[in-house]
């Protein structure tokens, strides 16, 4: 579920606490949470309405002088309307999680294990070490960029990174990606278990 910049710091200052939609499907349901760019936000509830439910409290509450204006930014993407009641829940745990110490050995191998399943459950064989060596010789590049030092398509690279930035090993700029304190721990350690992996991505990225 995206969000504007804008939209997002709102309902972190309380202003906004409603969002419609209109999809095919809901991306997120009520009980849950969504990460985004400014924090956690927790979804309060998801309901289908019809257009002609939308009351002037909830054009106030998304944000909108007018309710013409918030049925105008609807678009014509689903034919399923949901009201979203959201608020905000917190800083992101990945922003502390990847400043964080492995601080010790049942972690790291712990992670270390993550990241082998991960690989296992590839299609593409292994690929977790590579990426973090290649986002450590290229920080800070795009996504498209970046795909290329790793022979792969975009739209591969930034759903697998951000598994990667889940455990807390990357970090996500505009544009590109460096690695985490954690992270380079990490690699480290990837790269004393399989030197030969090592020296071949160094040498491909």
């Amino acid at each position: 579920m995206l969000m504007k910049m804008a939209v997002l710091h709102r309902i972190k200052d309380g202003e906004i606490s409603v969002v419609f939609r209109r999809w095919r499907r809901p991306t997120v349901k009520s009980g849950g949470t969504l990460k985004t760019a400014v924090g956690l936000l927790k979804i309060v509830s998801v309901e289908d309405v019809p257009e002609s439910a939308i009351t002037t409290r909830d054009v106030s509450r998304a944000g909108y002088a007018t309710r013409s204006d918030l049925i105008g930014d609807l678009g014509t993407r689903g034919d399923r309307l949901s009201r979203v009641t959201l608020a905000y829940a917190g800083a992101d745990p990945r922003i502390a999680l990847r400043q964080a110490d492995v601080r010790s050995e049942t972690e790291r191998e712990a992670l270390l294990a993550r990241l082998a399943r991960l690989d296992a459950r590839s299609t593409s064989g292994p690929w977790t070490e590579r990426a973090l060596a290649v986002i450590e010789r290229h920080p800070d590049v795009a996504a498209r960029v970046l795909a290329e030092h790793l022979a792969c398509e975009r739209d591969w690279l930034k759903p697998n990174v951000r598994k990667l930035k889940n455990l807390g090993l990357t970090i996500s700029h505009d544009p590109g990606y460096s690695l985490s304190p954690r992270g380079r721990v990490i690699l480290v350690h990837l790269r004393a278990q399989t030197p030969s992996v090592r020296t071949a991505a160094e040498r491909e990225s």
